[in-house]
């Protein structure tokens, strides 16, 4: 009996913090919508209607377009809120994060969110200038 009660434990334990920051598209895809992928980027629509929300999910780095004015609220999962007034063409960087949005308005939200998938690599050195000329070394 305290088998089963150790391995459905830790089965919850395992599955509920996964639950709490999933993939958008996958928990919420009445909201969000991939419109184009590849190896380095993802870009989604995010389409609210009036006073809808979201539920818990989680972005990585990203730069978010705003199509819409409007005002949302964000909640986060240790309780915080954060409300801001958004403009349309705002563009915003975003670091990872995990959220749960809700458009305030009675407007529809649109927003478009560039997500990157990998981390971004050191810049390589200059190259030399092959223009530029030497001196002869002696010899």
């Amino acid at each position: 009996m305290y088998r089963l009660l150790f391995s459905a434990l830790f089965v919850l334990a395992i599955a509920v913090p996964a639950a709490m920051a999933q993939d958008p598209t996958k928990v919420d895809a009445k909201h969000y919508k991939v419109e184009f992928q590849n190896s380095r980027v993802r870009i989604v629509r995010a389409h609210y209607g009036p006073h809808e929300k979201s539920v818990m999910h989680s972005h990585p780095d990203l730069v978010a377009i705003f199509q819409t004015d409007g005002r949302v609220k964000f909640t986060y999962p240790n309780g915080k809120t954060e409300e801001r007034d958004i403009k349309a063409g705002q563009a915003v960087w975003t670091p990872a994060t995990r959220h749960l949005p809700e458009n305030l308005t009675g407007n529809d939200m649109e927003v478009i969110l560039i997500e990157f998938k990998t981390k971004r690599k050191p810049t390589a050195k200059k190259p030399a200038d092959t223009n530029a000329t030497t001196t002869p070394k002696k010899q």
